[in-house]
């Protein structure tokens, strides 16, 4: 592999950090901590894939080593990135009601956790970065399916400003689906992130005045905008925030503390799934 892009090939974690200024860590999720762990200690700037951790113990511990080490450290959350997501952010404004859908086929890679931490973390992480505001209330139901661990999930978040996201999760799907769907006051997104395209129905102010409104469509209403991503490639637009962040340049990247603020929500979901279990397990 090495011979076919070009690179060295290295026999230890050792040999690798001592060769680099910046690594990626991208291991199974139970392996992010000692992984990340080692490169921070021998001097690397981390890059290091959702989840930062397992727990909010190993992800303080990372967080405390860069700053100790004075290494850049951030979370592989690349659906910031993606393009239509970058195409519109600048027209949400204050967003009161979101719904994402992320459905997926069953692959063995990542099941060494549930679906929260797999695949509803990534939605988890942008729902933040979309309200300013923290988290409140959650309220959550999921079911194995095909591992002995949560592989289909939905959660609801509450914030303390009043806005409220429904989020859903399967790694159990026949058909692939990667949808965001944003609601504030000013109209309406639809995104397929998948594909990188979308649409944002917005608001015709000041309203229209018309003649007959038993004729009014919501045309006269609503404006619809076609938003079109650029077509880039979202890993590559994060490693480039990443080298920019190592850099100490301005960076969209996910620090390793906004990471850390999604794992500790996915956390707090997965433990709501556990609850509700344990609840349902006791009244049968």
């Amino acid at each position: 592999m090495a011979n076919q892009h070009h690179c060295e090939a290295f026999s230890t974690l050792e040999e690798l950090f001592a060769a680099s200024d910046a690594v990626v860590v991208a291991a199974p999720t139970s392996q992010h901590h000692p992984v990340a762990a080692a490169a921070l200690d021998a001097g690397c700037h981390v890059l290091v894939e959702k989840p930062l951790a397992i727990s909010l113990v190993e992800a303080d511990d990372l967080i405390a080593r860069a700053d100790a080490a004075g290494r850049f450290l951030a979370v592989g959350h690349v659906e910031r990135f993606n393009p239509v997501v970058r195409a519109c952010r600048h027209l949400m404004d204050d967003p009161r009601f979101l719904t994402c859908i992320r459905l997926a086929r069953f692959q063995p890679r990542g099941t060494d956790v549930g679906v929260t931490l797999d695949l509803m973390i990534h939605d988890i992480d942008l729902v933040l970065g979309l309200v300013d505001s923290p988290v409140k209330s959650f309220e959550a139901i999921g079911i194995p399916l095909i591992t002995d661990t949560v592989d289909m999930a939905n959660a609801r978040l509450t914030f303390e400003n009043g806005a409220i996201a429904d989020v859903s999760a399967s790694r159990a799907s026949m058909q692939p689906t990667r949808e965001l769907r944003v609601f504030q006051e000013s109209g309406y997104f639809s995104l397929d992130l998948a594909a990188g395209r979308g649409e944002f129905h917005r608001r015709r102010l000041p309203p229209p005045r018309l003649e007959d409104p038993a004729t009014a469509s919501l045309a006269d209403f609503v404006e619809r905008m076609v938003i079109e991503g650029d077509g880039g490639e979202p890993l590559r637009a994060e490693l480039e925030a990443f080298v920019a962040g190592v850099n100490g340049l301005p960076s969209d990247v996910v620090t390793g503390r906004e990471g850390r603020e999604a794992l500790e929500v996915a956390l707090n979901i997965s433990r709501e799934i556990e609850r509700y279990h344990h609840a349902t397990a006791q009244h049968s």
